[in-house]
Parts: structure tokens; sequence; C-alpha cells
């Protein structure tokens, strides 16, 4: 079986979620190839987007969630606008690459790459099967560009109505979830994993997560928790941020605190931890799911991550800080309230999808043998 994954970069959820299925793949004996489309096409063109999408959505949230909503109640056009014309020329140069590595799969993480190969699939220049994958917890603007696709995998079958509405049909939708890691699909001890991490087995335990492109002032955070008039201890996570790591250990706290940069480990974290706190991407807020973790919401990027947020209030798992109700408040309240805690958990069990990436992976096969059968049953109807 060859499975060709194709991603775009903007943000790390799309090329983190192919990464990890790459790996679930190959470790079942597949053939398996990762390309970031935009970089094969056009290095500066990569640049340009994923930069631009690092500052845009950073830099200028307001600006940014205007225009991503206009892009939602946009009226999609039959028209061939720039962006189409666009979407032909650089389909006709990832052509070349798809005809030479041949794949029986290709898969996309993000609606740009199934945009292209979704043009490639109407001319009938691939006969490969056609898998998409929404790394959030919505339907982005243009899905409805990508209606070719043999199946489209949805994070839960209660985006079943929004797929319908992009286009889709019953038996193009797949609710499996959002393909993650294999070390978050199974709950480990949490005793074990405070025992590993050094930290009191008996105390309330707040994750704190800044993410790839963080949120906030760390130091800020922790500070502000530290007041909180409760017995928790905290795990933060600058990640590439080896400011904030300073900052804060820095800080004369009064709760045990540890402080981390780029770690391998976080699946640990969370088996060890009560709640996480945390920017809603997608694939960390399937992680969190998956280990029946409360989430609490700081600073999501406007547009994907404020529908994810969305997504996760009105299905009660998860809360929320907002400007007028901080972070120590959310935090204080949910400690203060163990049977909230539960109810949380409760409500996590009915979305959460901990085993998407071997439920995903035996769809590939299922499709790579599809493709199979057909190319075989063209190949005796031509000899005939």
């Amino acid at each position: 079986m060859k499975v060709l994954i194709l991603s775009i970069t903007a943000g790390e959820g799309h090329n983190s979620t192919a990464k990890a299925l790459k790996a679930e793949l190959e470790a079942g004996g597949a053939q398996c190839e990762f390309l970031d489309t935009y970089g094969y096409i056009n290095k500066a063109l990569r640049y340009t987007v994923a930069n631009g999408y690092l500052f845009f959505s950073s830099h200028t949230k307001r600006m940014y969630a205007r225009a991503y909503r206009s892009q939602e109640k946009r009226s999609p056009s039959k028209k061939l606008s720039p962006l189409k014309l666009t979407n032909k020329a650089m389909a006709t140069k990832l052509y070349k690459y798809i005809s030479e590595y041949d794949p029986d799969v290709i898969v996309c993480t993000h609606i740009f790459a199934a945009m292209l190969v979704d043009i490639l699939k109407t001319k009938a220049k691939i006969n490969a099967k056609i898998l998409s994958i929404l790394t959030d917890f919505v339907f982005h603007p243009y899905w409805e560009e990508g209606l070719h696709a043999d199946k489209v995998v949805i994070p839960n079958d209660m985006l079943i109505m929004q797929a319908k509405k992009k286009g889709y049909n019953d038996e193009q939708i797949e609710p499996i979830g959002i393909p993650i890691r294999r070390k978050f699909e199974n709950i480990g001890s949490r005793d074990e994993a405070r025992d590993s991490l050094g930290i009191d087995r008996d105390k309330l335990t707040v994750l704190i997560m800044g993410g790839s492109m963080g949120f906030g002032k760390l130091d800020g955070v922790v500070k502000s928790l530290d007041k909180i008039p409760l017995d928790f201890q905290m795990l933060v996570v600058c990640g590439n941020n080896a400011e904030a790591k300073k900052k804060i250990e820095k800080l004369e706290l009064s709760k045990p605190t540890k402080v981390y940069g780029f770690v391998d480990n976080v699946d640990v974290m969370m088996d060890a931890s009560d709640c996480i706190v945390s920017k809603p991407g997608g694939l960390t807020t399937s992680e969190a799911l998956a280990k029946r973790l409360p989430m609490i919401i700081v600073n999501p990027i406007p547009g994907q991550e404020d529908r994810n947020r969305e997504f996760l209030l009105n299905n009660g798992t998860a809360m929320a800080v907002s400007e007028t109700c901080p972070l120590d408040e959310v935090i204080f309240q949910l400690f203060s309230n163990p049977d909230r805690v539960e109810e949380i958990r409760r409500n996590i069990d009915k979305i959460r999808r901990p085993r998407a990436s071997a439920d995903l992976c035996d769809l590939i096969q299922r499709l790579a043998e599809e493709r199979q059968a057909e190319l075989k049953e063209n190949s005796s109807s031509e000899e005939e």
C-alpha cells in the first residue's frame, strides 16, 4: 500500500496530524510519503502562507477574525476566480509528483491541498483514492471545493450536519476523529505519571501549555495562578519560548511548580494532571479529550480555534477564559466543584475518539484495496 499525505504549513496542527498519521501507517507496514504541498510547488508561496498566517492570526486578530467570518458567509461562485485559476496552475505542478509516486491513497490534512487534488480528480488525471481530514471541530471555508474526495473524515458525528451543508453525502462522511499519536490512546496511571515527573501524588495538578504559537505572558499567568487560595501544583510547558521559561524560573512562587521547555512526554503530563490550560488547537484538544482531561480554553486563534471553543463549550467538555472571567477565577470555580469535574469527564466520554489513528489506518487500507481491485478489473477489461 502506497500513501501520499499532503499538508499545508499554516500553524503546526495540519503538519502534526499528517506526521502522526504517517508514523501510524508506517508502523503498519505501509509505504508512505509526506509532502508540504506549497513547499513543493513554490518555496516562496510556502513562506508567505506560513508566515502570513502566523502574523495575521497573532498580531491582527480582529482583522483575521473578520476575514475568516467573511469567507464563512461568502456564496461560492462557479466563475473562474483568481484563486481557482491559481489553483489550476498549482494542481498541474502537483500532478507531476503524484504521477511519479503513483499512490493508492492521497490523504489531505488541509483544505488548500484538498482543493488541488479535487481539480486533478475532476479532470480524471489521477485514479488514487482521495481522503480528506478535518483537523478542527469545524468545516473551514472552501471545503465545498473538495467534494470529489472518496471520504471526508470528521472529528465527531455531531459535524455530520455541517458536512451535508457543504455538499458531502452519507457515503463520503466518516466520523472517525482527528488522528493522534498512539501514546495518547490509553490513559496511564496518575500515580505513576506523577512519580515519573517527581511531583506530589496527592495534590491537584494544573498543566499549562503555551502551544506552538504561545499565548499571553506565561509568567503573568503563573503568577496569577499562584495567588489562588487552593492547594495545587503546576506543570508549565513553554515549548520553544526560552524567554518565558527563564522568567518563570526566576519567580518566587508559593505553589510547587515545574517549568519545561520543549518536551516529548506531554502524554505523561496529561496523565498526571487534573486539567489543562491551553489554546484549543484541534490536535491538542483531541489529545486532551483522549486522556479525559478537562480543558480551560485561553486565547483561541480567531476563526478555527474559536469554532473549536464553541464546539467544546456547547458539548460541556471545557471551560473558557474571557475578559470578564479570568483564568484564576475559572480554575477556582472548577476545583471548588468536584462534581463539575466529573460531569465534564462524562461529557468528554461522549465525544472522545482515542482510536482515531488506528481506525483511520483501517479506512485507508480499505481504500487502497478498492483502488487495487479497480486497477486489476480495468486491466482485465483491456486485455479482453
